[in-house]
């Protein structure tokens, strides 16, 4: 019995033997596919890295010269930013100066306009003195013309200023008030030089107011006091004048006889000769 169990336990030693012989090259030939497969794995692996580092290394070779575009890229932005800045300045300043030139002709015309308010004003102060000035001159005037035309008795002083006096009365066609004058003056200047011609001028106002009468002895003073003066040829045609109005007309052709023989060669002869010629 025990021989049996030997036997049996040698012959299960034996199958166990076999069968762990078999299961180990089972188990061998299982870790040699497995080194196998590692093998070629760590084959392909290696295959992989250096596909890797390559691919890697060209990334990052591409990557660098990116990089390098990039950072060249930004630097010219930089300095095109920094360009536009410093332009961005300067238009500031040049808006700033455009501004302060724009301000500039505004304050200038302000301040010419104000120039301009202060010139106008002072215009008008020299204006209205200038017309003050101009009133107080015209009335002088006015005063002066005023004396002139009406001079006081003792304003009067010279021969000349007084036989004046009766001339503009006389042109101004009042003859009473310049025959007043004339004969005045004869009163006061008998001897006169203008005495003659003060006379002619007594007969004018006469036969101005066609008082041929007193006109003709008015002018027969002059042709009788005053033989030698240049106003008796004036006197004898206007004496026969006063005749030839009042029908006399054989004294007045006797009178201008005697002008064309006394004084032939004046003005008044002239006329006498064609008066003669129409009262014949």
């Amino acid at each position: 019995m025990k021989f049996a169990y030997s036997l049996l336990l040698v012959a299960m030693t034996g199958l166990a033997g076999c069968a762990a012989q078999r299961s180990l090259d089972v188990v061998q030939s299982d870790v040699d596919a497995v080194k196998s497969r590692l093998f070629s794995v760590e084959k392909d692996l290696g295959g992989v890295r250096d596909e890797s580092k390559k691919g890697i290394g060209s990334v990052e070779q591409e990557y660098k010269s990116d990089f390098t575009a990039v950072r060249k890229l930004a630097a010219d932005m930089q300095a095109s930013l920094d360009s536009m800045k410093d332009d961005f300045k300067a238009l500031n300043g040049k808006m700033d100066d455009l501004a302060i030139a724009a301000k500039k002709p505004a304050d200038d015309l302000a301040r010419y306009r104000e120039d301009a308010d202060k010139r106008i004003i002072a215009l008008g102060d020299r204006v209205v003195k200038l017309q003050t000035a101009m009133d107080e001159l015209n009335k002088k005037v006015g005063n002066l013309a005023a004396l002139a035309a009406n001079p006081k008795k003792e304003e009067v002083v010279t021969p000349e200023s007084f036989y004046a006096k009766g001339l503009e009365t006389f042109k101004a066609g009042d003859m009473q008030a310049s025959r007043e004058i004339f004969t005045k003056f004869l009163d006061q200047y008998p001897k006169h030089d203008l005495a003659a011609n003060a006379q002619y001028w007594v007969g004018e106002t006469y036969y101005n107011e066609k008082g041929y009468e007193p006109a003709i002895l008015a002018y027969q003073e002059v042709i009788k006091q005053y033989p030698g003066k240049d106003k008796v040829p004036a006197a004898m045609l206007k004496q026969a004048m006063c005749f030839r109005a009042i029908k006399e007309l054989k004294s007045a052709r006797f009178v201008l006889k005697k002008l064309e023989e006394g004084f032939p060669r004046s003005d008044e002869a002239k006329k006498a000769r064609e008066l003669l010629k129409e009262i014949r």
